[in-house]
């Protein structure tokens, strides 16, 4: 990036500042998520891991760094929690309460994985296109959403589009002659940074490291005789063996349920994610399934209705003109005897790696259908791909426009990014603070999808119904599940209480806050008058009812 002028990125600039803009004035909107105060509890824990005064002491046990959920959250990779604990406090020392200093670290997480998105996309388009990517991919509705209230799956999106972006730069500078060895030691390093928190958060990570790897050994020289003089195809072995080697020891140090037993530990965490046992149920279709009896159809059909209309067009332009322009330069390939420089030859092998990252995962649920649930919020790392490749066919619109005047060419583009803005933007403004709710034309939009689909399912209604609430309090409020997310938000007159095991303590005028999360609504104090909703766009996300 630094290569190219630096006017040529002011429209991606813009949309960053626009962005943290928006995040700056909304992030103290956003509810928390199901199982986010536990996760967060999680995080300030962790911190008795890193005292070293802790470390000298007889009654030192790592135990004691997972919280009170340690048996839930101590298999999950912290290494976010652990670089984000720092900013959180400061934001917290300026008068900001936890959740939302939170989500603005969470939502500023986000912005540096559309730069990634935009300097990977920049290795196969140009500046315009770039930007039609990494804005197509940031005012998705879905993901402005979770990038709030999601500590866990969109920074793993992150340092996973980050572990790709920084692994293929890095086998470009260890092939290049020019680059000095500060300058590749520094890239291995940054490299396996991102290649190492990932997999401190999930475990999936390691498949980016793969995709790296076959991208150095793809560099190796077709048989040619004539070479450019600051390229050497071959990256060194004992480089890419550093990488591994520290890719590992960065994971190791960012968690601390590894530190015991790290084979043992991380192979028995690599089999329970790739089981994700749960019994959790899941709307879908108008059904309701248990997590893993899931049809085939669900991923599939969700990434066709969650993502904004433009996507899946442009997904496919992208790829039909790639692979035709690749199959078109296979068959002008020179014989190996010839003398053509073997870079004019190079396919854009890394491209279709960053591909394969999706059609791996994709198919690994198709085949082996694993338990999922919460949408597909487990496989948001595998979208920055499907967004890259939409500007690739951005960047065939921009291709036919070449002999059109460059003024003419400015305000057909600025149009055409204007279509998506608005067909992004204007849903998620109607949705707000509940982005993450969004469903497209193909089903009726989130009215549509109500009763028929998940919408608010991690329960950020609570918030904005709890807070009703209070101006009625003194009162008691039975909380149908995760009661410990409306009592967050509760003043000090109003008694929050779980209703599970509590039900026979109801009185009469006592509330009842129930989710609509597989339809619960409809079956818990169905008789109750309701008192009220909390819902966007003709969908009602949580009810308020009151007991007769």
């Amino acid at each position: 990036m630094t290569s190219r002028p630096f006017l040529k990125h002011i429209p991606f600039i813009l949309l960053i500042l626009a962005l943290l803009l928006f995040g700056l004035f909304t992030f103290r909107d956003y509810g928390l998520s199901w199982d986010e105060p536990l996760f967060y509890e999680y995080g300030e824990a962790l911190g008795y891991a890193y005292a070293p005064a802790n470390w000298f002491r007889a009654d030192f046990d790592l135990n004691h760094a997972y919280g009170s959920s340690g048996d839930d959250h101590k298999n999950r990779g912290p290494a976010y929690l652990i670089l984000a604990r720092t900013p959180v406090h400061i934001l917290q020392s300026l008068g900001i309460d936890p959740p939302s200093a939170w989500h603005l670290v969470n939502f500023l997480t986000f912005l540096l994985g559309v730069y990634f998105v935009y300097r990977l996309s920049l290795r196969w388009m140009g500046e315009w296109a770039a930007f039609g990517a990494a804005t197509l991919f940031a005012t998705q509705p879905l993901l402005l959403g979770h990038a709030f209230i999601n500590p866990k799956d969109i920074p793993f999106l992150v340092f996973f589009t980050g572990a790709l972006l920084f692994g293929f730069e890095m086998v470009d500078v260890l092939s290049n002659s020019s680059k000095n060895k500060k300058q590749k030691t520094s890239q291995v390093i940054l490299a396996s940074f991102f290649l190492g928190i990932a997999t401190s958060i999930r475990v999936l990570a390691p498949l980016a490291g793969l995709l790296v790897l076959i991208y150095a050994a793809n560099r190796q020289p077709p048989t040619a005789n004539h070479q450019p003089p600051t390229v050497n195809h071959q990256p060194p072995t004992l480089p890419l063996l550093a990488y591994a080697l520290l890719s590992i020891l960065f994971m190791l140090a960012s968690w601390p349920y590894l530190w015991e037993s790290p084979l043992k530990n991380f192979f028995e965490v690599f089999l329970f994610m790739s089981d994700n046992p749960t019994g959790l149920q899941v709307l879908f279709g108008g059904e309701l399934y248990r997590a893993y009896e899931l049809p085939r159809r669900y991923l599939p059909t969700l990434l066709a209705i969650t993502l904004t209309e433009p996507v899946w067009p442009l997904f496919a332009l992208g790829l039909i003109t790639t692979a035709w322009k690749s199959i078109s330069t296979i068959r002008r390939l020179p014989t190996p005897d010839s003398r053509i420089p073997a870079t004019n030859r190079q396919q854009p092998t890394d491209y279709w790696l960053a591909i394969t990252a999706f059609l791996i995962t994709f198919l690994y649920v198709l085949l082996l259908r694993p338990p999922m649930y919460d949408g597909f919020r487990h496989f948001l790392f595998i979208l920055p791909p499907l967004f890259i490749t939409a500007g690739l066919g951005l960047q065939f619109f921009l291709n036919r426009l070449e002999k059109i005047k460059p003024r003419v060419i400015f305000w057909l583009y600025a149009g055409m990014v204007f279509i998506i803005l608005a067909v992004n933007i204007l849903p998620a403004a109607k949705l707000h603070p509940f982005e993450y709710a969004y469903y497209n034309s193909l089903v009726g939009g989130t009215r549509g999808a109500f009763r028929v689909y998940e919408t608010d399912y991690w329960l950020t209604c609570y918030k904005q119904a709890v807070q009703l609430l209070n101006a009625r309090a003194p009162a008691s409020l039975y909380v149908h599940r995760e009661a410990y997310i409306a009592a967050a938000y509760a003043s000090s007159g109003l008694n929050v209480i779980e209703a599970r095991g509590h039900l026979n303590d109801i009185a009469s005028g006592d509330y009842i806050l129930v989710n609509t999360r597989a339809n619960e609504d409809r079956k818990t104090f169905r008789d109750a008058p309701t008192l009220f909703e909390v819902g966007r766009g003709g969908a009602a996300f949580c009810v308020v009812k009151q007991a007769p």
